[in-house]
């Protein structure tokens, strides 16, 4: 019911916002009088409607013309802002005057009195203008003239709505202003009553210690004390630039490296001198000292490859001989009897025997638990007294424990020392060390011209840093082709053979 309702006035409304209707609207209106002129019924009246279904709203919303509706609304806005009503509800005084022409009258008024039309023009809206509060001038003669009036492009401009401006509340909300009301409040009542703030109190007390210690040289004060002085960045004083604290607010202070940083990761040096025999000219003895490390060196990597070979050989155990062979031919041909009789079956755990202990028999374990219990308790009452004749044996166990430790601890503090100067496991290889370059008697030359040069030193550099545990121990990467080579025969290769 409510449907057909709506349907029916929406209809009611679409027919009245036709063409045909504008001079009816009108006329409803009360003799409206429009500002435009194509609000007239001047138009055609005759013009032949289109059929259509209107009995979904889809179609009421895509089907329904109200176009003309609008512009009368509008209009009618339009006389409310600018004239402040209707023209067709304004008497005609408002509108209309008698000019009857009279000399006398008209030479009895005022020259500033604007004309009639200019009134009538003027806006009649109940909103009062910002204008009206305009003070008056007197005119060049001395005599006072009347209020001066705005122009008309002022008026226009001016907003003359009826609608109320909406208030920004957030504009004038400040967050937490209820707190900070009453912390007001509460300062404005210790103050009245001579109370001092504590955080007030505390920058006193700190201004006071500070001016106090100006003489004395002490330690500066830590960052993260409370305690410490503060100094006054307005004051004319220059200040102490040695003061941590004073350095951190002016961001004059160093970032404090880290003390890992500090720590070399290798007791080595850099550059480590070589041995006495490796000179082109060396003595005797160091030379062959030299020449027995070197010896020393290959007898290791020769024991080594020694062990791979007899660890990767075939046990001489596993050999086949004659006799292994023919068993190993013969197997499963001879059939093996066995003489001993069927063995018989023997549990591993026994059954529990499904008879009900009686209740002797259960008090009589119980008295033995608590027998078993007190005995472990005296017996551990004995050997506590019994230690109180051991303290000179338990001191001298104390002693020798203590010097066990000790011992230990100097031990893993050496091993630790000397791991320092060894290069660490810092990938998944192994650092290995170079080739020890040394010159055998018959290749010694008696001069740097007839030298024969050794090593590398961008070799030598590289491998000191991996010693120096300053980069991982590497090695060349393998090339692996990709694609496999393609061999072709050229076209000229072929013509000549």
């Amino acid at each position: 019911m409510c449907r057909s309702r709506f349907a029916s006035s929406f209809f009611l409304r679409c027919e009245m916002a036709s063409g045909t209707r504008k001079g009816s609207m009108a006329a409803s209106r009360g003799g409206f009088l429009s500002f435009k002129t194509d609000l007239d019924s001047s138009g055609p009246k005759n013009k032949r409607k289109k059929r259509l279904n209107k009995n979904k709203k889809k179609s009421w919303n895509k089907h329904s013309d109200v176009h003309d509706v609008e512009e009368f609304l509008e209009d009618v806005r339009l006389q409310e802002r600018t004239l402040g009503g209707l023209i067709s509800e304004k008497p005609d005084d408002n509108l209309f005057f008698v000019d009857a022409g009279d000399e006398r009258r008209d030479s009895k008024l005022d020259k500033d009195k604007p004309l009639q039309v200019d009134v009538i023009l003027q806006p009649d809206s109940r909103i009062p203008t910002p204008t009206d509060g305009l003070v008056s001038s007197e005119k060049p003669d001395g005599s006072r003239r009347r209020k001066d009036k705005p122009l008309r492009i002022d008026l226009i401009l001016q907003p003359d709505s009826r609608v109320p401006a909406p208030k920004d509340v957030l504009a004038h909300q400040i967050p937490n202003a209820k707190k900070l009301r009453l912390i007001a409040q509460r300062a404005q009542q210790l103050e009245a009553h001579g109370v001092v703030p504590r955080r007030q109190r505390l920058l006193q007390a700190r201004l006071q210690r500070s001016l106090a210690g100006k003489g004395k040289t002490n330690k500066p004060a830590a960052n993260n004390d409370p305690q410490r002085g503060f100094y006054d960045l307005w004051s004319g004083a220059v200040p102490e630039t040695a003061d941590p604290w004073y350095l951190q607010q002016t961001k004059k202070m160093l970032v404090k490296r880290p003390a890992r940083l500090n720590v070399k990761p290798s007791t080595l040096p850099a550059v480590e001198v070589p041995a006495p025999g490796a000179s082109y000219n060396p003595d005797f003895l160091s030379h062959q000292a030299l020449l027995l490390q070197g010896h020393e060196i290959e007898l290791k990597k020769q024991k080594a490859e020694l062990r791979l070979e007899r660890q990767l050989a075939f046990p001489k155990e596993q050999i086949a001989t004659r006799e292994s062979a023919f068993q190993e031919e013969v197997e499963g041909l001879i059939e093996e009897s066995d003489d001993e009789g069927p063995h018989e079956y023997t549990p591993l755990y026994h059954a529990a025997s499904g008879e009900k202990k009686t209740e002797r028999q259960r008090k009589w374990e119980r008295q033995l638990r608590e027998r078993e219990k007190r005995w472990k308790a005296l017996r551990q009452a004995r050997d506590r007294q019994q230690q109180l004749f051991r303290l000179r044996s338990l001191k001298t166990e104390v002693l020798q424990q203590e010097e066990t430790t000790g011992r230990r601890q100097e031990a893993r503090r050496a091993k630790k020392l000397e791991e320092e100067s060894l290069p660490r496991r810092l990938g998944k290889l192994k650092y290995q060390e170079p080739d020890l370059d040394l010159q055998l008697s018959s290749e010694m030359a008696g001069s740097l011209r007839r030298l024969k040069p050794e090593g590398s030193i961008l070799k030598d550099r590289f491998k000191s840093l991996q010693k120096r545990n300053l980069i991982e121990p590497r090695e060349r990467a393998k090339f692996v082709r990709k694609h496999k080579l393609k061999y072709v025969e050229k076209r000229a290769f072929k013509e000549v053979t």
